[in-house]
């Protein structure tokens, strides 16, 4: 889903409250654990608060948050038990964004709240690919965060990456297998049981 009108809404107007640059707040809380981002920002101060503060805004603001183009389609020709998401977001906001979509919940989903070490670290990529009874190197990640690109190539998976969000040199340098516009550049199909996914222009 895209929640990046609401991402920085929220973490812009935390960002001027606490006298950091908005635009590089963003894009640092942009694919993390809102409480890691925290504790890098305020080494000193209270994270653990100010991230239930961060969490209540984030699940106040759901305007703009939408399906990525595309992602329907492509979940809507996958076996319900062959994918998942993997999210830094803590299960609440995860499920109220989901619904806000209008996207199917998974069958399983890993949160920031079912992991020691959240993204760029590969432990949630790991945890998610056990869910699903694979191996990370089994699995594809769809990602458009470089925290998330690192965090699946870390974990040994493929990861393409989306233009939703960054522009390619910080796609690439985060170590994405290919770069594609969005969802609609990914079809899927089934083959003797296994899911083959070809990657075209939009």
């Amino acid at each position: 889903m895209d929640s990046t009108p609401a991402v920085a809404r929220v973490w812009g107007s935390w960002a001027k409250q606490h006298g950091f640059d908005p635009e590089e707040t963003v894009r640092r809380a942009h694919g993390r654990p809102s409480l890691a981002t925290l504790r890098d920002l305020l080494p000193n101060g209270d994270p653990e608060n100010e991230n239930l503060e961060v969490e209540r805004r984030e699940i106040a603001d759901v305007d703009g948050v939408v399906p990525l183009p595309g992602v329907l389609d492509l979940l809507g020709k996958l076996p319900h038990d062959k994918w998942t998401i993997v999210t830094s977001c803590t299960r609440a906001l995860a499920i109220v964004r989901i619904k806000a979509a209008g996207l199917p919940l998974p069958a399983v989903l890993t949160t920031s709240q079912d992991v020691t070490e959240g993204k760029p670290a590969p432990e949630p990529y790991l945890k998610g690919a056990a869910t699903l009874g694979l191996t990370a190197s089994d699995c594809i990640v769809i990602e458009d965060a470089p925290a998330g690109i690192r965090a699946g190539k870390a974990a040994g998976a493929r990861v393409i990456a989306l233009r939703t969000t960054e522009a390619d040199p910080p796609l690439r340098a985060a170590g994405a297998d290919w770069i594609v516009d969005d969802c609609r550049s990914i079809a899927a199909a089934l083959n003797r049981g296994r899911i083959v996914l070809t990657l075209h222009s939009a």
